[in-house]
């Protein structure tokens, strides 16, 4: 059976580009050049990936990420002529599990799409809970339970507390940590990291009282602490 790619942009003539590289990889593509038509296909057939441009009529990207976000983890895209740093961290911060911008060239679009599918399937295989007091991390139900309560969380930032508590006490760099957990080499601005583990600090108040933390290793990056 092919991998089905959403593919959604408003330029056709990108749509008609990568539409043709696509299908010489053997992959099964449907298009839309709006984002709330995106989000119609979607909901009637889920695709294997998606690739999404962020500016779009009717429903931008975001948007459109923020809704997949909520029922489905699949890998998303993101496409983008911005070089603003907001966009890409944005975007990351939603879900998206990488992003391009354009122009591109082809072969690397490919490649990142095959590496994070490669990545999605490997993370569909059932893994054991962690747990830590007041802590239980489940990767395979894409669930953190926090002093009872269950943690509402974006995949990635599930994915980086699930990764980091996986090696307890041990140091990785932002560049690490966006190649492992984003599942791409590092292109970008190491805020990306940074605004992610902004975030879980604020859902895991207190956690230092329990005897582990996420802690900033200064000039390095960050570790998964347990006393």
């Amino acid at each position: 059976m092919k991998t089905k790619i959403l593919l959604v942009d408003d330029d056709p003539n990108i749509r008609q580009l990568v539409n043709l590289y696509l299908v010489k990889e053997d992959y099964d593509v449907v298009m839309a050049d709006r984002g709330d038509e995106a989000l119609r296909l979607f909901k009637a057939d889920p695709p294997n990936l998606i690739l999404l441009d962020i500016m779009l009529p009717g429903m931008d990207g975001l948007q459109v990420c923020r809704e997949v976000r909520k029922v489905s983890s699949i890998p998303i895209i993101m496409l983008t002529a911005k070089d603003e740093t907001f966009d890409k961290v944005l975007g990351l911060e939603l879900g998206a599990d990488d992003y391009v911008s354009k122009p591109f060239e082809m072969k690397e679009l490919l490649a990142r799409i095959k590496a994070v599918l490669r990545r999605f399937q490997t993370s569909e295989e059932p893994e054991k809970e962690l747990v830590f007091p007041g802590l239980t991390i489940s990767i395979s139900n894409y669930t953190v339970t926090y002093m009872g309560t269950e943690i509402e969380m974006p995949p990635k930032e599930l994915e980086l507390l699930n990764f980091l508590a996986s090696y307890p006490n041990k140091v990785f760099t932002r560049e690490q940590l966006l190649e492992q957990v984003w599942g791409y080499d590092y292109y970008g601005d190491s805020r990306t990291v940074d605004v992610h583990v902004k975030r879980l600090r604020e859902k895991l108040v207190g956690c230092e009282e329990m005897g582990w933390q996420i802690k900033t290793v200064w000039g390095v990056g960050y570790k998964f602490e347990v006393k």
